[in-house]
């Protein structure tokens, strides 16, 4: 369970509860509002789970070991980039995902939720269903919603020979070279950054590339920027 930028410790505090209901023992916060989290008395039979939280400061950072990154949303008039799935059906997905690799399930703020920027760490999006007149939930309701929703289906069997599947840091090292590249070549406009990395990282999760295939492309990568950056020395040099 990543939580980003959660503002009440009492939610904190609930949200670990919860994970301890149903056999989460991993919580990571990205720029929690608050250092007094790790004593919130919401956490009943789950201190310990508190107290080993581990902290980040991007959300890049804290989803970088799993394979797939799950953002949560309560949609409202949002114009959407990322495939939705249903609390069920994403539930299977998850228990599928988790025969292959690590998951991240994110949640937003109590305020305003996840943003454009944390979706762009996600290959996909969930939303729970509730009441059109009260759609938001609170953070420790919504964390206990998702977990209920992933225990009681049967968990996903195993196949032999499932192939390593990459990363989110994989993915991201991928996004920032491809970046960095596009800068050089002039093709990112000016004022266009932000709204290009985005697009660039949404693109490279859609991939959902095998850890082998997101080595080779990485290198590619790399190999393209060495000579850009070789480039720009000889032009400098001749003048």
């Amino acid at each position: 369970m990543v939580l980003v930028r959660p503002r009440n410790p009492l939610n904190i505090g609930a949200a670990a509860r919860a994970m301890s209901n149903f056999g989460a023992h991993r919580m990571r916060l990205v720029n929690p509002y608050t250092a007094a989290f790790r004593e919130a008395r919401s956490a009943v039979g789950a201190s310990s789970l508190l107290r080993n939280a581990e902290e980040f400061e991007t959300v890049a950072e804290a989803v970088a070991d799993c394979c797939l990154v799950v953002g949560t949303t309560a949609v409202r008039s949002r114009v959407l980039q990322h495939p939705l799935k249903g609390l069920a059906q994403a539930g299977n997905a998850v228990r599928k995902q988790l025969q292959r690799g690590r998951v991240a399930l994110l949640f937003g703020s109590e305020k305003i939720g996840l943003t454009n920027d944390d979706f762009s760490h996600c290959h996909w999006l969930l939303s729970i269903p509730t009441h059109e007149e009260h759609i938001s939930m609170n953070l420790g309701q919504a964390v206990a919603v998702c977990l209920y929703e992933l225990a009681r289906g049967k968990p996903a069997k195993s196949v032999p020979g499932d192939i390593p599947l990459a990363t989110a840091g994989d993915a991201e090292q991928i996004t920032r070279g491809l970046l960095e590249a596009l800068n050089i070549s002039g093709y990112i406009k000016p004022g266009t950054s932000v709204m290009f990395e985005q697009k660039a990282r949404r693109l490279i999760r859609k991939l959902h590339l095998e850890a082998y295939d997101a080595k080779l492309l990485l290198g590619m990568v790399r190999q393209v920027l060495w000579k850009l950056h070789q480039a720009e020395v000889h032009h400098s040099e001749e003048k």
